[in-house]
């Protein structure tokens, strides 16, 4: 039996979220996810946190409990690919997270996007196998991100430029070839990443809506592969990226309450 043939409608699985974790008391609905450990740095220095719950993924991913303009939230860092960043995202639903905002960084397959540019994610291409336990292959290649209308309004109110597009999600990091490269950017893909699509999956299927953006880093349109930015983001963007997130979290708890 093939990948694109292991979906399954059953809804209980013989392991499930609720199994391993419990709901928390007072866990925040709003919750904001970061592949970096610098983004939960900046929170902790910024805000009053406390610990909510925790996460073990080879080790011990801590999720903390804050409020912006008096709305509690949390934030915890992900892991990079998606098998973790979805089972982890299941386990913080089964703990009551309801509403999600994911953001990361990309690689660009457009030389014209520059290091550090917002991106809003419109599509996802299906190139990882996590989202094919989610929704069967007769979904589509592609996932459609429903909440990008609305992080690109949040943006644009924030006096931010951000490019809209469809984005290329892998699991294959160092098998992202010429041609696989040429095949993405013909079906409208200008930037690639890890865990858009099935983060999407995810939430379309647990009924949790979930916003993402991501911003530019590296660039694959050259003769050589170009780091740009990679590991050497400053802390300023950081805290733009951080800005950006507690903006769109707090729209979201807002229009949820009314």
């Amino acid at each position: 039996m093939s990948l694109f043939e292991s979906y399954d409608s059953e809804v209980k699985a013989a392991l499930n979220p609720e199994d391993v974790y419990d709901k928390v008391d007072g866990f925040p609905e709003t919750v904001i996810v970061t592949f970096k450990k610098a983004i939960v740095d900046l929170v902790l220095e910024n805000f009053e946190c406390e610990p909510v719950g925790t996460l073990l993924s080879g080790t011990v991913l801590k999720i903390y409990r804050f409020k912006v303009d008096g709305q509690d939230m949390a934030i915890y860092q992900t892991t990079m690919g998606s098998p973790m960043t979805a089972a982890l995202m299941e386990e913080v639903i089964a703990m009551g997270g309801r509403r999600f905002v994911f953001f990361g960084s990309c690689g660009t397959l457009d030389r014209n996007i520059p290091a550090g540019h917002l991106i809003i994610p419109t599509d996802a291409y299906r190139d990882e196998g996590t989202s094919y336990h989610y929704r069967p292959v007769s979904y589509g290649d592609f996932v459609h991100i429903p909440t990008a209308a609305q992080t690109a309004e949040v943006i644009r109110r924030m006096g931010l430029k951000a490019i809209e597009t469809k984005v290329w999600t892998t699991d294959g990091l160092y098998r992202e070839t010429r041609r696989n490269m040429q095949n993405r950017l013909e079906a409208g893909c200008r930037v690639v990443d890890m865990e858009c699509s099935a983060i999407m999956t995810v939430a379309e299927y647990r009924g949790i809506p979930a916003w993402q953006f991501l911003y530019a880093e590296d660039n694959l349109d050259d003769i050589v592969w170009d780091p740009r930015t990679m590991g050497k983001v400053p802390r300023s963007a950081n805290e733009l990226y951080l800005k950006v997130a507690l903006e769109i979290a707090k729209e979201t708890a807002s229009n949820e309450q009314k």
